[in-house]
C-alpha cells in the first residue's frame, strides 16, 4: 500500500491535507516506520493528483503490512467490495451498477461462487480482469466464479463460468467431513444441512447402506465418517460426481468401506445386502424404490430413508400455529419441520403429530403402503412398513417442502 512518510510532528498536519484533498486511505492505520517516522496510507490511484505544501516534508514509502482501519474492520465483506469496486469505477459509479453487485455468494475455500445475476451490465465488461481481482481480494479469495443455470441433462449439471483462476477444483469442510469437486461440473447444495448432521447422528454401526443417488457424497459420507456404516455401496451416474466421491472417500480416510458403482442405480446388480437405503433424489424418488426393496436384506428387512418433494395447501392464519423454520429464509437457514413420530404400524389408528402436516402424513402413509406392496411382490411374503419419522428438509418452492421418510420394513415372519 503506498504511503507518505513524515516526522511525528508533522503527522497530522499531513493528515489534515490529505483528508482535504481525499487522498488519505481510510482503509487502513497510521503506522510508525523507521526513522521515528510515520506512514500514512494513500489512495494509489490519485497519487498524480498529490499536490502538497512545499514545506511539508515526506516521502513515498510502501507499507508492507498495512493494518487495517478500525472502520474497515466493522464492514462487512459486502459494504468491503461495494467500496472497493466504488473505488475502481471512480466517477463510472451509479445506482445501476450498485444494484448489479452480489449481496452474498458460496465460499469453497479459496474461491467464491457468485450469483448468475451479478455483475451483468455492460459497464463491467470493461474492466476486465481488474474486476474479478478487484472481487477477489475484497472478498479474501483467490478465485472467481459465476453460477449459470442448471442444465437440464438429468444430472443437474451446473453451468458455471471461471472468471479468475486456474481450475475449479475446490474444497469444503462441512461438519468436519472434507468434501471435494469442481464447481464447473458438481454442485454443492448447501441447503441439505440439517438432513446431513441428522444423518451423520444415526446409529449406523457395523450397518451395510446402499445410497442409490451418491452424488458428490453428500450422505455417503456422513453415513461413514460419524454414523459408523460398516461400508457403503455408493450409487451415482454422472462421472465428474463419481471422481469427486472418489477423491472425498480418500481425503476423509474412509475408500476402503466403500465401493462406487458408476451407471444407472437402476440398473444396479445388487440384492440383499443392505440394512439401510438412502434415496436422497428430489422431486421424487419413486423409480429407485424396486431396487431399494431387491438391495434391503430379504431376511430382517431395514430402514429406507425416502426424499420427496410434497406440495402443501397454505394454511389459514392462526395466532397459535407454529411456523416452520423452512418456511422463514434461506435453505441455509431451513431445519426440522416435523417433529419425530414413535414408530407406528402402518395400518395403526396414529394420527398425526405436532408439525406434520396432513399433507405429509397422507404422503407418508401412501408411500408406506406403496413399499410395503412392493417387497411383498418381490419376496412373495408379507411385510409390514412402520413410519418412524418425517423430516422437513427446506422449503424448495412456495407450498412445496422436501420432505425424508424414515421408513422401517420388517418381513413378517411365519
Amino acid at each position: 500500500v503506498p504511503a507518505l512518510a513524515t516526522e511525528r510532528r508533522f503527522a497530522q498536519r499531513l493528515r489534515e491535507c490529505l483528508e482535504e484533498e481525499r487522498l488519505l486511505d481510510g482503509r487502513y492505520r497510521l503506522q510508525r516506520v523507521p526513522g521515528g517516522r510515520v506512514a500514512l496510507p494513500v489512495l494509489e490511484e490519485k497519487l498524480c493528483q498529490l499536490c502538497l505544501p512545499p514545506e511539508m516534508p515526506c516521502e513515498l514509502v510502501r507499507m508492507q503490512d498495512p493494518v487495517p482501519s478500525r472502520a474497515a474492520r466493522r464492514r462487512t465483506p459486502a459494504q468491503r467490495l461495494r467500496d472497493e469496486l466504488r473505488r475502481l469505477l471512480g466517477a463510472g459509479w451509479s445506482g445501476e451498477l450498485e444494484r448489479d453487485v452480489p449481496h452474498a455468494w458460496q465460499r469453497h475455500g479459496d474461491l467464491v461462487l457468485l450469483s448468475e445475476d451479478s455483475f451483468r451490465a455492460a459497464a463491467w465488461d470493461r474492466l476486465g480482469s481488474a474486476l474479478w481481482e478487484t472481487v477477489a481480494s475484497a472478498l479474501g479469495a483467490r478465485r472467481v466464479a459465476r453460477r449459470g443455470r442448471v442444465l437440464p441433462d438429468g444430472m443437474r449439471t451446473p453451468s458455471v463460468t471461471l472468471l479468475l483462476g486456474q481450475h475449479g477444483w475446490v474444497e469444503h469442510v462441512d461438519n468436519g467431513i472434507r468434501y471435494t469437486f469442481d464447481v464447473t461440473k458438481c454442485m454443492f447444495s448447501p441447503g441439505n444441512i440439517t438432513e446431513k448432521l441428522r444423518v451423520a447422528a444415526l446409529p449406523c454401526s457395523g450397518e451395510v447402506l446402499v445410497d442409490l443417488y451418491a452424488g458428490i457424497g453428500y450422505f455417503t459420507l456422513p453415513f461413514l465418517v460419524h454414523a459408523g456404516a460398516a461400508f457403503v455401496h455408493a450409487c451415482e451416474w454422472n462421472s465428474h460426481a463419481v471422481e469427486a466421491l472418489h477423491r472425498s472417500l480418500v481425503l476423509n480416510g474412509v475408500r476402503d468401506r466403500c465401493h462406487i458403482h458408476s451407471g444407472d442405480s437402476r440398473q444396479l446388480q445388487l440384492r440383499d445386502v443392505a440394512d439401510r437405503v438412502n434415496l436422497g433424489l428430489i422431486p421424487s424418488s419413486e423409480e429407485g424404490w424396486p431396487v431399494a426393496c431387491r438391495v434391503l436384506k430379504k431376511d430382517t428387512g431395514g430402514v429406507l430413508h425416502i426424499h420427496h418433494n410434497v406440495e402443501t395447501r397454505p394454511a389459514p392464519a392462526s395466532p397459535q400455529a407454529a411456523v416452520l423454520p423452512a418456511e422463514q429464509g434461506s435453505p441455509e437457514a431451513a431445519s426440522a419441520g416435523g417433529e419425530a413420530q414413535r414408530p407406528t404400524e402402518h395400518a395403526g389408528e396414529e394420527t398425526p403429530g405436532p408439525g406434520l402436516r396432513p399433507e405429509w402424513h397422507r404422503w407418508a402413509e401412501a408411500t408406506a403402503t406403496r413399499i410395503q406392496g412392493l417387497l411383498a411382490e418381490l419376496h412373495g411374503r408379507p411385510w409390514r412398513s412402520s413410519v418412524l419419522h418425517v423430516e422437513a428438509v427446506k422449503s424448495y418452492a412456495p407450498h412445496v417442502h422436501h420432505l425424508v421418510l424414515d421408513l422401517e420394513c420388517r418381513p413378517v415372519l411365519p
